[in-house]
Parts: C-alpha cells; sequence; structure tokens
C-alpha cells in the first residue's frame, strides 16, 4: 500500500507541473499514511523524483529515508494533525493566486465557485517566511473551516479527503484567482451576498461540484491560455 502510495504522490507531482500551477522544485505534497504522512522530499525535480526519494514522517516531526522532507514540512504536519477530516495537503507556486497573494487580499464572494473552498471566501494567511512555525500557524488559522487558503507573496494551499481531490482544488483556486485578477481589471466586481454563497454553499453539500475526474485536460488549457 506504501509503494502505491509513494508512486500515486509522484504523479500528482508530476501532474502538478503538467497542468502548469507549479514549476521546476517548488511545491510540496504531503499524504496521511498510517500514524504518520509521507512528504516530498526537498530540492529533488519530480522527473527525477523515485518512490524511496518520498520521506516518511512522524506526527512528532523526525522523519526516516533518504532523503530530507519538504522545507515546508511544517504545516503539512500541523495541517493534518488539526484536520483528521483531510488526508492531503498540497502546496503549489500557481502563477495568479501567487501573484493575488502578493496583495495579502482574500479572493472575495465574485463568483460562486468561491465556495469550493468551504466557505464565502478564500482567505489568504498573514506573510511569515517559508518553513517556519509562524508560517504554519498562519496558515491553519487561515484554513479554518476552508479546505484552501492563499499565502501572503508566497502561494496556495488546498486540502482534500485525498491527493486528487487537493489537486483538483489547487487547481480551481488558481483559475478563480485569474479570473478575479481579470475581473478587477473593469473596476471591483459586484459581489454575491452571504445569502446567495449560503445557498450554494447548501447545494455543494449535497454534491461533489466540480470534483467530477478527468477534468485536468480543460484545467491545463484554461491555465495555458493567457
Amino acid at each position: 500500500m506504501t509503494s502505491e502510495l509513494r508512486k500515486h504522490m509522484i504523479e500528482v507531482c508530476r501532474r502538478m507541473n503538467a497542468s502548469g500551477i507549479n514549476q521546476g522544485t517548488s511545491g510540496n505534497l504531503s499524504v496521511r499514511n498510517g500514524d504518520g504522512f509521507l512528504i516530498t522530499p526537498t530540492s529533488l525535480r519530480y522527473e527525477l523524483m523515485e518512490p524511496d526519494d518520498i520521506v516518511e514522517m512522524n506526527f512528532d516531526g523526525t522523519h526516516s529515508g533518504r532523503r530530507k522532507p519538504s522545507t515546508e514540512w511544517r504545516f503539512h504536519l500541523d495541517i493534518l494533525k488539526a484536520r483528521p477530516d483531510r488526508h492531503s495537503v498540497l502546496h503549489c507556486h500557481s502563477t495568479y493566486a501567487t501573484s493575488y497573494s502578493c496583495h495579502r487580499r482574500d479572493i472575495l464572494p465574485y463568483h460562486y465557485l468561491v465556495a469550493l473552498a468551504g466557505g464565502t471566501t478564500i482567505r489568504c494567511a498573514k506573510y511569515a517566511a517559508y518553513g517556519t512555525q509562524e508560517l504554519s500557524e498562519n496558515a491553519l488559522k487561515a484554513l479554518e473551516g476552508r479546505d484552501a487558503c492563499l499565502l501572503a507573496n508566497h502561494g496556495q494551499i488546498a486540502i482534500g479527503r485525498d491527493m486528487e481531490q487537493a489537486f483538483r482544488l489547487a487547481v480551481e483556486v488558481e483559475i478563480l484567482a485569474r479570473n478575479y485578477i481579470q475581473a478587477r481589471s473593469m473596476g471591483e466586481p459586484i459581489l454575491l451576498s452571504d445569502q446567495e454563497m449560503a445557498k450554494v454553499l447548501e447545494q455543494m453539500s449535497h454534491a461533489r461540484y466540480g470534483h467530477a475526474p478527468g477534468n485536468e485536460a480543460k484545467v491545463a488549457q484554461v491555465i495555458h491560455s493567457n
């Protein structure tokens, strides 16, 4: 089982780059495994990654394997520990989400699909240096009641019940960030009310809207269209 998880992690990481939501060795991925979790190693290109390069970590911060864990292991550990209902954490530096995060603003409900992240906004976590406990704490706060957030001047985090769900949500956040930037070029867009968003959240609670499998080709086309 662990061997298959490791292979799946590498596949998802390579799809992150192929879809356009990540570049080079940036970004990282984790998945719950038994009493701990697996996480991608630091400073290794995904195309060169092998199953044995994936690092095994415990919730006390110790790790084993031939590689060192991602420098962002702290927020992976803290998120998985705080959210037992979620089993995968994906972090990437997608272009539009990262650009928007540099303004340190939440993505407001300009479109009903903002609700895919679990609430009426996609929050932007306060800035802290990468790899620090402060960044982890800021991310946890931004993720309260949410499955995605921006990291100020950094990128985005998406979490899910599994790696596929986390990946699809990260793609949705990138598209939402791009569309929001474009909508604001014409002035501030008209926002949906709390009541309107509540209706959307209620409808989404009964269906996995926007999470249908097999969407990746369309996603890559949309991301690369500009």
